[in-house]
Order: structure tokens, then C-alpha cells, then sequence
């Protein structure tokens, strides 16, 4: 009998340790974009909360990736679905090679396509700054997106102006 007990107690053990790790998958926090975006879609519909504005990029089904881009020029890029919904593509050369900054940028600009329906806007201050982080980049302004001027740059992004 208590030999029974022992075998039946190690045979238990046994098939309980050989049981694979059965931790439970969560849902992607922003459904079809690459997790490294995921911050950044965050913050964007944070700063939106912060002007009183909802932005709710899960709803809105943008999908999102890092990939290389073969235009010249072209750190990003939105596409339009009418049946697939919109796709970002940020350039992973240049995710690659900037910091916090420089990705927070160009994932706002694209989402101010894909997300807000903006266009590109080219005027630029009189110092030759750009005005908007909805600049193009093929004209004729300096890009001016930095810490001290983060803010003014979110709330023309987010202005209905």
C-alpha cells in the first residue's frame, strides 16, 4: 500500500513537471502594427487626449510595420485601403539610426495621414523651419522637431485649423 502511494505521488509529480508552460497569449495591444510602434500609437492618441480630442487607432484598424522602403527619399509612408484599411510603413533604415524623437515624428506624420486625413504642408516659418511635421520633405523647409519645440508641433498636428 505505501508503495503504491509513493508510485502513484511520483507518477503524479512526474506528469505535472513534464507539462509544457502554458502561459495565456494576450491580444496585441494595436491589432496588425509591429509591436515596436506600439508606444508611439500610445502617445499619439495620448497627445490627442490631451487636447481634448479621441483617437482610437485599434477601432480605427490601421495596421503598421517596419520595412524597408527602395524610394529615395521616403522615411515613411501611408497607404490607403479602401477594402484593407490603412498601412504605415516606416523605413527600418531610418528607425534603425534615430532615436525617440525622430520615430515619434515620423509615425505622428503618417498617423496625420492614415489617421486624421492630412495632407502635406509645406510653408515654413521666415527662419526656414517648417511649420507643420506634415512637411513633405522634398521642399523647401528645415525640419525643427526637437524637445524645446515638440509641443507646438503635436498641437498643430492636432489643430482643426
Amino acid at each position: 500500500m505505501k508503495n503504491r502511494f509513493l508510485l502513484i505521488a511520483f507518477l503524479s509529480l512526474a506528469a505535472i513537471s513534464c507539462q509544457k508552460d502554458q502561459t495565456v497569449q494576450s491580444e496585441p495591444e494595436f491589432p496588425g502594427v509591429q509591436e515596436a510602434l506600439w508606444p508611439y500609437f500610445r502617445l499619439f492618441e495620448d497627445e490627442a487626449a490631451a487636447r481634448g480630442l479621441t483617437v482610437d487607432l485599434v477601432a480605427s484598424r490601421i495596421t503598421a510595420e517596419i520595412a524597408s522602403i527602395d524610394e529615395g527619399n521616403v522615411i515613411g509612408r501611408c497607404q490607403y485601403g479602401r477594402y484593407s484599411g490603412n498601412h504605415i510603413t516606416i523605413d527600418a533604415e531610418f528607425w534603425t539610426r534615430s532615436g525617440h524623437l525622430g520615430r515619434e515624428m515620423v509615425v505622428f506624420h503618417e498617423l496625420g495621414h492614415c489617421y486624421l486625413g492630412r495632407g502635406h504642408r509645406e510653408d515654413a516659418f521666415q527662419s526656414g523651419s517648417c511649420a507643420s511635421i506634415m512637411r513633405s520633405g522634398t521642399c523647401c523647409c528645415r525640419d525643427a522637431y526637437r524637445t524645446s519645440t515638440r509641443s507646438y508641433y503635436v498641437d498643430e498636428l492636432f489643430s482643426t485649423d
